[in-house]
């Protein structure tokens, strides 16, 4: 059987969409994923990392370059899905 496409304006039933679709729809999804999960990771590592644990006795553990830095960049890195999202739900602005 022939995969034919939908007419421009026809409803498409999500079962017969093309590969391109769901791969964009699961790298959406991925996208979603990112900011929080690096916000959790920087909260996880705030409330149970020892600081000094895997540094040597002679280095500092400084608080702007360690590890919940990073993650709180990666996570605000990673806000642009969410932002694009959140404008598209919101539409058109009324005066």
């Amino acid at each position: 059987m022939l995969h034919r496409p939908h007419p421009p304006g026809a409803a498409r039933d999500r079962h017969c969409a093309p590969a391109g679709t769901v791969a964009q729809d699961m790298a959406d999804g991925l996208g979603l994923v990112a900011a929080p999960a690096f916000a959790a990771l920087a909260l996880l590592t705030a409330a149970f990392d020892a600081p000094g644990a895997l540094c040597g006795p002679g280095q500092s553990a400084s608080p702007i370059g360690g590890m919940v830095t990073m993650y709180l960049a990666m996570s605000a890195v990673h806000l642009a899905p969410w932002l694009r999202l959140a404008s598209a739900r919101s539409g058109p602005r009324r005066a």
